[in-house]
């Protein structure tokens, strides 16, 4: 498993690229039809990464607690579909489903999605407000596969609890994950 560190595309205060993605059921979501009243998380994830799996449970808890405050999670799966069809759409039902994710969780097939946000790895997590001005771009928290320390959301969560008071969040640590699966000739170009 290489590690490799997100390359922020976005500056703070960009706005949120905008987007129309199906979800695994081939139910259409735009980001102005998920984006929360206080803000929004999008979060580039896949099922297979070990990464995803590590926080993927959490990630569900934390998305259920911002969203009773108003701010709601998205997650776009941009991986190649067809070199890895585990990350497919019937295995992401499955994965969101055993991760209690009740947030859509979307397929980005052209990969368009990810460059426009600067998404290297899985996961990646980027927080807007409520204009759709990104505020946060970083980790979840420290913890990693095979560590001792279980997943908390800590960074992810203080930067929504700043947005919330009204406080700007500070930057954050880049995120650490496994590299998006790039279908052949469409790396970016950071790449």
């Amino acid at each position: 498993m290489a590690e490799v560190l997100s390359t922020f595309e976005l500056k703070y205060g960009d706005n949120a690229p905008g987007f129309s993605l199906p979800d695994a059921w081939r139910k259409e979501h735009s980001l102005k039809d998920v984006a929360g009243k206080e803000g929004t998380v999008v979060v580039f994830a896949c099922n297979h990464c070990p990464f995803v799996i590590h926080l993927a449970k959490e990630l569900g808890v934390l998305a259920k607690e911002a969203a009773a405050q108003g701010v709601n999670t998205v997650v776009i799966n941009s991986n190649d579909l067809e070199n890895y069809p585990q990350d497919g759409p019937e295995p992401m039902k499955e994965f969101a489903k055993e991760s209690g994710w009740e947030f859509p969780y979307l397929i980005d097939r052209t990969q368009m999605v990810a460059k426009s946000y600067g998404a290297a790895c899985t996961p990646d997590f980027f927080l807007f407000d409520s204009e759709g001005r990104m505020v946060y771009a970083g980790q979840f928290d420290e913890s990693r596969p095979r560590c001792e320390t279980p997943a908390s959301g800590d960074d992810l969560r203080a930067a929504i609890g700043k947005l919330l008071a009204g406080e700007v969040p500070t930057k954050g640590v880049p995120s650490s994950g496994c590299n998006i699966k790039w279908k052949a000739g469409n790396e970016p170009r950071w790449f």
